[in-house]
Parts: structure tokens; C-alpha cells; sequence
């Protein structure tokens, strides 16, 4: 179980790259637009997250606050990845700072896990 585990936290980890990633892509390109890569990025990590939280065979207790509070702000990137998608699809303008609200929210995501 323990290996299985361990795969799924590298699968969690590759969609936070996957995410940041494509994010960073697209600051030092100077664009505000919301790729695939975010997008399919938010979706592993968010299932692989679940995956993770299960209590399934560990012999330790998860920290369902610190579990909750990082669910809560994958979701909230995952409404400014919709708002800011929808937006390019009408052809509007994104503000900036809902782009790098992305940024800094998956960042401070991934500064919970290590932190807390």
C-alpha cells in the first residue's frame, strides 16, 4: 500500500507542475490566457489530492482541516480558470489580476502541504 500511495503523490505533484507550470508559461510570455494544460493540471491534481486524503491503509491520522482548507482553494483556482476561459472564448479581455490570483493561489497551495 505503501508504494501505492507513493505513486499517487507523484501523480498530485506532476499535475501541480502541470498547472504551475503552464501558468509561469504564460506570465514570461507576457499572456493572461488559461491553456489546456492548467485545466487537465487542476483535474489530477485535484483527484490525485482525493486519492491522497482517503484513509486507505495508513497507519497515521490526516489533518482533515488542513485537507479541507486546501480543497477549498483548489476549487477557488479552479472558478478562476472557468471565469478567465470563459472569458477568452468571448473574446474579452482577462484582467490581470485574476491571472496571477492563479499563480500565487497554487503556490500558496503548494507552500500549505510543505508548511502546515
Amino acid at each position: 500500500m505503501e508504494i501505492l500511495g507513493s505513486i499517487v503523490l507523484v501523480v498530485h505533484l506532476a499535475g501541480f507542475a502541470a498547472l504551475f507550470g503552464a501558468w509561469l508559461v504564460e506570465i514570461v510570455n507576457r499572456r493572461t490566457n488559461v491553456t489546456r494544460l492548467m485545466q487537465w493540471g487542476l483535474v489530477v491534481t485535484l483527484v490525485a489530492g482525493l486519492a491522497l486524503a482517503a484513509p486507505w491503509g495508513i497507519h497515521h491520522e490526516l489533518d482533515y482541516a488542513k485537507i479541507g482548507v486546501k480543497l477549498v482553494i483548489l476549487v477557488v483556482i479552479g472558478a478562476l480558470l472557468g471565469i478567465i476561459g470563459a472569458r477568452q472564448r468571448r473574446g474579452a479581455r482577462v484582467a490581470a489580476p485574476l491571472f496571477w490570483a492563479i499563480g500565487v493561489l497554487t503556490l500558496g497551495n503548494a507552500a500549505l502541504a510543505v508548511i502546515w
